[in-house]
């Protein structure tokens, strides 16, 4: 696959549209630098997105990824086939987003309420506060952590090795939470 001459081909089917690259940035709803990065061949479309720009084209996907047209339509499995993984995909970044909420939702939450207890009480001795102070700013780390995993991809990377990584990430949120509830613990006797 030759990325140059996709964006070359890309290129000439948007200047036969007679469109701008921004023009076609915002039907595609991506930024018009993104179209610019396709055109010069140092990006690729999204795989979601590749049905809209043969559709809108009026191309198959074969022909954008060959980088040149060819005499044939699109067959519709092929269309089919491309849809059903622009659908997984979509599918994929949306549960990953409903995680990402979820534990973002909760380390929040984490954190204000070792902060209210912090404010509130600062003096307190009592263990039993200190530590649940000390459990909630754990678990507000431990989000953070959590969430440099997904918005970094080091999630995809772990999910591809599975049970390897997967045991050392829970030993590691795990070891950051103890760490957090002994430092509790030790700041209040």
């Amino acid at each position: 696959m030759d990325q140059k001459k996709i964006g070359s081909f890309l290129k000439e089917l948007r200047k036969e549209k007679n469109i701008t690259q921004e023009t076609f940035a915002e039907i595609l709803q991506v930024s018009g630098r993104t179209v610019s990065r396709w055109e010069t061949g140092s990006n690729m479309p999204d795989i979601s997105l590749l049905v809209k720009i043969a559709e809108f084209f009026d191309v198959s996907i074969v022909e954008i990824i060959n980088g040149e047209r060819k005499s044939e339509r699109m067959e519709k499995e092929v269309k089919e086939v491309a849809e059903a993984m622009s659908d997984y995909v979509t599918a994929e970044k949306e549960l990953l987003l409903k995680r990402a909420k979820v534990i973002s939702i909760i380390g929040l939450l984490a954190l204000l309420v070792g902060l209210a207890m912090e404010i509130l009480c600062c003096d307190s001795g009592i263990p039993v506060y200190e530590s649940v102070k000390g459990v909630c700013f754990g678990f507000a780390v431990g989000s953070l952590i959590t969430m440099v995993f997904y918005t970094t991809g080091i999630h995809t990377k772990i999910r591809k090795k599975k049970i390897k990584y997967m045991k050392t990430m829970a030993i590691f949120c795990f070891a950051v939470v103890a760490v957090f509830i002994i430092a509790a613990i030790f700041a209040s006797v």
